[in-house]
């Protein structure tokens, strides 16, 4: 087995609200393998948490930064640089929808949700690309979490999707301007998990059996699946992939209809 040694490089995680997080999963990954890691947060509720969870792993930054708030971002990078002064990875993990927006017709989305969302979901990545810009060293790999439902119809995902796909797209367009410098950007397309996040999706509970059920493998990917795609997508064993959207999704995005857990019918 390959083992993965970060030791000596520095990366940004953003999003991180507790330990189900898909942040945390990535994050985790890469402590272990020698990384050091700043973690930005929203606001001081989810400092408690991150406290608990970095204690483990000495040299550990935290710092506030909500990304909707115009200022935040600059001043995260601004002290980046004389904290850590260079960076070799960041994770993004920050999404966004208003209740009311994924509980509603998508039809009827308010323009004030349309744009929280798509600021929070998908902007935010690309601000925060330009302001890791000056910091990151050659090499380096910038990551953010996606969603299938960018691609086909998930009812009451809404919004969301919407963001999504931008995220993508944002995704291949700072792979082709960051290139040049020796810098990657990809995304994780992270199949049903129960996280915090999805749990505010209506009807997940419905999405996650539903996914189990559907997919190649015939059960959900873990979290720890996505930590580790996370730590291999960021270290140099990555070096020749840029602008993709891998899946940690057991193979559901895959199939068009059901899988058969009886197998490959014979012929007859």
């Amino acid at each position: 087995m390959i083992q993965v040694d970060l030791s000596g490089k520095q990366a940004l995680i953003m999003g991180v609200t507790n330990a189900r997080s898909l942040g945390w999963a990535i994050a985790e990954q890469l402590l272990q393998a020698g990384a050091r890691c700043a973690f930005s947060y929203q606001d001081e509720r989810q400092r408690p948490e991150l406290e608990r969870l970095t204690a483990p792993y000495a040299g550990s930054l935290l710092r506030r930064c909500d990304v909707g708030v115009e200022g935040e971002l600059e001043a995260l990078f601004s002290g980046l640089t004389q904290d850590f002064g260079r960076l070799d990875g960041l994770v993004h993990a920050i999404g966004f929808a208003p209740k009311a927006a994924m509980e509603g017709r998508f039809l009827d989305t308010a323009r004030s949700d349309w744009t929280l969302t798509l600021e929070v979901s998908a902007y935010s990545f690309l601000a925060a690309a330009r302001g890791a810009e000056p910091l990151l060293n050659r090499g380096a790999g910038l990551l953010t979490l996606t969603y299938h439902a960018s691609q086909q119809v998930y009812p009451r995902y809404n919004v969301m999707a919407v963001a999504k796909a931008a995220l993508e797209t944002t995704t291949r367009y700072l792979a082709y301007e960051l290139g040049p410098a020796g810098v990657r950007v990809n995304a994780i397309s992270a199949g049903a998990m129960r996280t915090v996040a999805a749990r505010s999706i209506p009807g997940f509970s419905s999405m996650y059996d539903h996914a189990a059920r559907t997919a190649a493998l015939q059960r959900n990917a873990t979290q720890e699946e996505v930590g580790r795609l996370g730590l291999f997508l960021v270290s140099p064993l990555a070096s020749g992939i840029t602008g993709e959207v891998i899946y940690v999704d057991g193979g559901q995005h895959i199939m068009a209809m059901p899988a058969d857990p009886s197998g490959v019918a014979k012929p007859s």
